[in-house]
């Protein structure tokens, strides 16, 4: 092994070799000057090389430098002082890592640095916290911590704090308080002088029009500079599209939504802004959540969470379209997983859209599993959730489960306060989605109240919506309930008051058909709980065929469409209580089939029925030898 001095030495030229190539590899002359004891050389080296990775795109290698050369204890005060400032602003407009918030949250406790620089850096741990790593209470508080401190002596910098605050996905603060924090930004953004940060305000104030639904929104992303020459205010414009883009989506403009996440994402990657790339990415998967583009959905759901495991804040859309499809299939056990398994974004933490969406599937979830209960409590804290931030488009994904949770529990009062204070905030909204959840639940309210008659026409209203936009789940959705609450009303002799009441909602052919389709809908989508669900309906109130002969079609060692359809349920992780509840079935009925299914099929556990499931036999209706289908749910 080579003495200290000698190995110095040899670290020493190896330096002076590489100052001279061209261009200077400067990571590596970076490595000899630090190890030849050349301190302030190899700062200037790691300046040097992380700013030609910035330049090339490669914002985690000049992360790792900078977070490298900052840990180490032999760096001066001053050149911590530079060099900090850089890391932070890679890193807002990078992927941080978790030693990256370690070393900006140890510098901004340097009372030894000025108050403008400790403000400088504070401001971009506030947004990595908030916008990487999902702790907005802790960022929120940076934010305006730096905001203070930045506000006389760099009015621009104050301007980007309080721009920051003014955007009202981060829970905790009420939209009027979103309001005031952009007012302010606005009034330092214009005292800065700074187009930059003026840019950065403007594409905050899009932001915010668009996330409450307000159609001014739209116009306000024409005036951002997409073209300009300056990279800061691309990358600023960047975000304003995509964040746009974002709430597009949710309010139900899929259309823009596309053209924004096309302009948005081009913009970032010739920008120079990963961050935002990686939440527009985020974006696309929920547009095609919405759309119905389901094909490879799920694999590209957990490739996206792979990619951004150690950043919750990014991964959440992914996790909850991907609990989302698996509640569709009937997986509820990888449902709860996705939703709300300790790798999700907590409740407090996540995105107020996300936290509210997630919220419904969850109530939906505890429906499907008879436990209204649960569901009610989770339904009523979700609603407080949203009544708190008032920004009430964001409410869609919530409203149809948690006011069936409420009215099921028994509280109809309370369910229909929560459609009244729904209509109350969409006011003067332009929101497709969100109009169209406020028919849907007050279908469900009457549905629930036994008043089928009334339902159908809210659900047709809600279908038609969905059919526009086009969200073919939710429209299949509530075109089976329409049609549910149909069949529900003739089987109960609606179809007498309704002539008398000279409507045209009832009709049991129509119904039928429409719910047949709904299947056919659910079956294409790959939504095997919701199309297993509407086949059972249908066959509680379709009639018998006429000239259909006796006793039990004759499958051999095929499954019967019956049996198929159990274990396609049973495959998923559903118990024989759930499925019996989905089918309207009995649960010993349930295990019947089950149990044929695994015999046919040679399986030894409900697991490996999805591995091993063959094409179901003849396609004509089961009848088991004996009663009809009776109130217990058995054939």
């Amino acid at each position: 092994m080579l003495p200290g001095p000698v190995r110095r030495e040899l670290h020493a030229r190896a330096a002076d070799v590489l100052v001279r190539r061209q261009p200077v590899p400067w990571t590596a002359l970076a490595g000899h000057r630090r190890e030849a004891g050349r301190m302030r050389a190899w700062l200037r080296a790691v300046e040097q090389a992380a700013a030609l990775a910035t330049g090339a795109g490669d914002h985690q290698h000049a992360i790792t430098l900078l977070e490298q050369a900052l840990a180490s204890p032999d760096i001066p005060r001053d050149a911590r002082a530079e060099l900090a400032p850089l890391l932070a602003d890679i890193a807002v407009n990078g992927l941080r890592s978790d030693q990256t918030v370690e070393v900006l949250s140890q510098i901004v406790e340097d009372e030894s640095l000025p108050a403008v620089l400790r403000g400088e850096i504070r401001l971009d741990l506030g947004l990595l916290l908030c916008n990487q790593v999902g702790m907005g209470g802790t960022g929120w508080t940076e934010l305006e911590r730096a905001a203070a401190e930045l506000r006389s002596e760099r009015p621009g910098l104050s301007a980007r704090a309080m721009s920051a605050l003014a955007m009202p996905y981060w829970p905790g603060s009420s939209i009027d308080v979103h309001r005031a924090w952009l007012e302010g930004a606005a009034v330092a953004a214009e005292d800065s002088g700074d187009e930059v940060v003026r840019t950065a305000v403007r594409a905050n104030r899009a932001g915010l029009a668009m996330s409450c639904g307000d159609p001014e929104g739209w116009d306000l992303l024409k005036s951002l500079p997409t073209d300009h020459p300056d990279p800061g205010i691309r990358r600023h414009a960047a975000r304003g599209l995509c964040n746009a883009a974002d709430s597009a989506v949710w309010l139900g403009h899929f259309e823009g939504a596309e053209d924004l996440l096309r302009e948005g994402l081009e913009l970032s990657a010739r920008s120079g802004a990963p961050y935002t790339e990686h939440t527009a990415l985020g974006a696309r998967l929920l547009l095609e959540w919405f759309t119905g583009r389901w094909t490879g959905l799920a694999e590209r759901c957990e490739e996206f969470v792979a990619a951004t495991a150690d950043m919750p804040v990014i991964s959440a859309d992914a996790r909850m379209v991907r609990g989302m499809l698996a509640l569709s299939q009937g997986d509820w056990g990888a449902s709860l997983s996705w939703l709300a398994g300790p790798d999700a974004s907590s409740a407090e933490h996540a995105a107020a859209p996300l936290a509210a969406a997630t919220s419904g599937a969850l109530v939906r979830l505890a429906l499907a599993r008879q436990d209204v209960t649960a569901a009610a409590e989770e339904s009523r804290s979700a609603w407080r959730k949203a009544a708190a931030k008032g920004v009430w488009v964001w409410a869609a994904e919530l409203v149809p489960w948690a006011v069936e949770a409420v009215a099921r529990a028994g509280d109809a009062e309370g369910a229909r306060a929560m459609l009244e204070e729904l209509s109350s905030g969409l006011a003067e909204v332009d929101a497709p989605s969100a109009t169209a959840a406020l028919s849907w639940g007050r279908a469900v309210l009457a549905e629930v109240e036994g008043h089928p008659l009334e339902a159908v026409p809210l659900y047709r209203e809600a279908a038609a919506v969905f059919d526009r936009a086009p969200r073919p789940y939710a429209q299949a959705l509530t075109a089976e309930g329409a049609a549910r609450c149909t069949l529900a009303a003739v089987a109960a002799g609606g179809r007498a008051a309704a002539e008398r009441q000279g409507e045209a909602v009832v009709d049991a052919s129509r119904a039928a058909d429409e719910l047949a389709g709904c299947a056919t809908r659910f079956t294409e989508l790959g939504a095997v709980w919701d199309a297993a669900r509407a086949r059972a309906e249908l066959r509680r109130h379709q009639p018998a065929k006429e000239g259909r002969p006796p006793g039990r079609p004759a499958y051999g060692g095929l499954l019967s469409p019956r049996e198929r359809e159990v274990a396609e349920l049973a495959s998923a992780g559903l118990t024989n209580k759930e499925i019996a509840a989905t089918l309207h079935l009995s649960p010993r009925t349930v295990e019947q089939h089950v149990a044929r299914a695994m015999r046919k099929l040679g399986t030894p556990s409900r697991q490996e029925l999805a591995e091993r499931r063959e094409p179901a036999g003849p396609e004509a209706p089961e009848r088991m030898t004996g009663a009809p289908v009776g109130t217990d749910g058995t054939e």
